[in-house]
């Protein structure tokens, strides 16, 4: 069955009532019940527990860096993990809070308020992380009311790309990762720190766009997740899409079989396909192609489905290439 939810054909033709899209399969692929970590990341992570330290996670993007998070949080009963993304111009101090002086100068100048400090603080990731670990009532002079919690708890907290930032960010940060604490000037300068018996749990990633300073890396436990193998790829697929090498129209193992030839360096292309990509793909190929076959025997299919694996002008018609050559070498041995 043709996939045909937008037409654009110049027809002229418009929905009588907004259209109603299929509900995006992209849920399927970060639930974190799903994730599968290797031994030596079960390792790492269980060493980072142990020891209380940071743990830091390397890898090609697409690998499920992030996903790990939410995967650990799950799995240890928490709720999901507070998120700190990281951009080019990231200060230490963002990772715990912000504040709108600027707002705090126009409402004192315009007499709607009195300045008080704390309406204009806002705790980020590992702020908030850390006041939770201690009771509400310990905190309640440093919080706004309307973000006060319930009750102490511990928290996951995920550092994203901590290689986007200025080198300055991850040295600013020593001592507060090593002893969990910060401190807020606009309130009297007060330390908080936190409760030792549930200091949050940091994981921060790293696409290794730039080196990391060696202080920031002797305070973590470090683990660069390997690109899977074939075999476990498709333990991941499975996992995550509930599709199995040993299906009859055998569509996994051609999809792995054709991924594999992508990513290899003689199609040299410059960004290769991720894990995440193949499995956007692989629900890309069943969308266009229906439930019924194997998508993989339709070289429009997976010619018109390439834009979920190859992401750049240049890499694109040496995609097409190597997959109109994969399917002219399947048509004079079909058991490839």
């Amino acid at each position: 069955m043709e996939l045909s939810i937008y037409r654009g054909d110049g027809s002229g033709r418009r929905h009588e009532t907004p259209a109603e899209l299929p509900v995006p399969q992209r849920s399927q692929l970060v639930k974190p019940e799903s994730y599968i970590a290797d031994s030596a990341l079960r390792d790492a992570c269980n060493v980072a527990l142990l020891l209380g330290q940071p743990l830091l996670l390397t890898g090609e993007p697409g690998t499920g860096k992030s996903q790990f998070a939410y995967s650990l949080s799950w799995e240890l009963g928490f709720a999901s993990p507070f998120k700190f993304e990281t951009k080019s111009d990231s200060i230490a101090r963002d990772l715990f809070y912000t504040y709108d002086a600027l707002r705090q100068f126009q409402d004192v100048q315009s007499g709607l308020k009195s300045g008080n400090a704390l309406d204009y603080i806002t705790y980020r990731a590992l702020g908030i992380a850390i006041l939770r670990t201690k009771e509400p009532e310990e905190v309640r002079h440093l919080m706004p009311p309307d973000s006060l919690h319930s009750e102490k708890q511990r928290s996951v907290v995920l550092i994203d790309e901590v290689d986007k930032a200025p080198r300055d960010f991850p040295n600013d940060l020593l001592n507060e990762l090593d002893q969990l604490y910060f401190r807020v000037p606009e309130l009297g300068n007060v330390k908080v720190e936190a409760d030792p018996a549930l200091q949050p749990v940091i994981i921060v990633t790293s696409n290794s766009e730039k080196d990391l300073p060696d202080a920031f890396l002797r305070r973590c436990i470090y683990y660069n997740i390997p690109f899977p193998g074939p075999d476990r790829l498709a333990e991941i697929v499975a996992c995550h899409l509930g599709l199995h090498t040993d299906g009859s129209d055998g569509f996994l193992q051609a999809a792995l079989n054709l991924f594999h030839r992508l990513r290899s360096p003689s199609v040299g292309l410059r960004k290769k396909p991720s894990t995440a990509e193949l499995l956007g793909w692989l629900i890309s190929l069943r969308g266009f192609a229906g439930e019924v076959g194997n998508p993989m025997t339709n070289l429009d299919v997976v010619t018109r489905t390439l834009g979920s694996l190859v992401k750049t002008a240049e890499d694109q018609p040496k995609a097409q290439a190597m997959v109109k050559r994969w399917f002219e070498e399947r048509s004079t041995n079909p058991a490839e």
